[in-house]
C-alpha cells in the first residue's frame, strides 16, 4: 500500500531545504569541499567529479551548477510511504499505525545512539553506567517533547544543533548578548512561553526565565 502524510512531506522539504543550501555554496566555492565534506550535498550537483584516492573535487571544463531537474524528481515524492506486508486481514490504518510504530521506535534507537552519543560507552563503573544512560533517556524525552509541541516538523538532529547553538555572552555589567536566533529557536520558544527573539536581557530576566521552566 501507497500513502501520503503531510507532517513526512514537511519533513522532507524543510531538510532538502538545508542541503540544497549546502549545494548552492559547494557550486559557489567547490574548493571549499572535498568528498566527504560535500556529502548530501553534492547529488544535487551536476559537472562535479571528485579525485578517487584523496577525494579532492577535480578541475572540469563545465563549471559546477544545482541539478534542479534531480530536485523536481524528488520534489514529487515528498511525504509518500510505499509499505508491503503480510497482514492481509488487517485494515489500511491498522496497517499505517503499525507501521508508524515500527519506525518511531527505529528512530528511537537511532537517535539514542547517534545523536545522544549512547555508545559507545566511557565509564566502567555500574553507577556510571546506570547514570549515563539515565542522561540519555532524560534527553530523548525532551527531544521527543519538543518535537511534539513544535509540530513534529524538526528532526532531532536540527533540534539538537540549534540547542547547542544557542548561547550568551556578558556584554556589560548584567547584560547579556545572544547571538544565536532561527527558524527552530522561534519555534521552540513559542511552544514553551520563552521569548528567543530578545538579543539582549538583563541577568535578572535570565533569571525568572529559569525561574518559570523549574516549575
Amino acid at each position: 500500500m501507497v500513502f501520503w502524510g503531510r507532517n513526512y512531506a514537511l519533513k522532507a522539504q524543510r531538510e532538502r531545504e538545508e542541503v540544497l543550501k549546502k549545494a548552492s555554496d559547494l557550486t559557489a566555492d567547490p574548493k571549499k569541499y572535498n568528498k566527504a565534506t560535500s556529502y548530501g550535498a553534492a547529488k544535487y550537483v551536476k559537472n562535479i567529479k571528485f579525485d578517487e584516492k584523496t577525494g579532492e573535487i577535480l578541475d572540469v571544463k563545465e563549471c559546477p551548477v544545482l541539478d534542479f531537474a534531480k530536485v523536481a524528481e524528488e520534489e514529487k515524492f515528498d511525504g509518500y510511504y510505499s509499505i508491503v506486508t503480510s497482514e492481509l486481514d488487517m485494515s489500511d490504518s491498522e496497517v499505517i499505525d503499525t507501521y508508524r510504530g515500527l519506525w518511531e521506535i527505529e528512530e528511537t534507537f537511532r537517535i539514542t545512539k547517534g545523536v545522544l552519543e549512547a555508545r559507545p560507552v566511557y565509564v566502567s563503573l555500574m553507577d556510571h553506567i546506570n547514570a549515563h544512560f539515565l542522561s540519555c533517556f532524560i534527553a530523548l524525552t525532551i527531544i521527543r517533547v519538543l518535537q511534539k509541541k513544535t509540530g513534529k516538523v524538526y528532526s532531532a538532529e536540527r533540534i539538537v544543533e540549534c540547542l547547542n547553538s544557542i548561547s550568551c555572552s556578558n556584554e556589560h555589567e548584567n547584560i547579556y548578548l545572544f547571538d544565536y536566533r532561527s527558524e527552530i529557536s522561534d519555534a521552540i520558544g513559542e511552544a514553551l512561553g520563552i521569548d528567543f527573539s530578545n538579543k539582549r536581557l538583563r541577568l535578572g530576566d535570565i533569571k525568572n526565565i529559569l525561574g518559570q521552566v523549574k516549575k
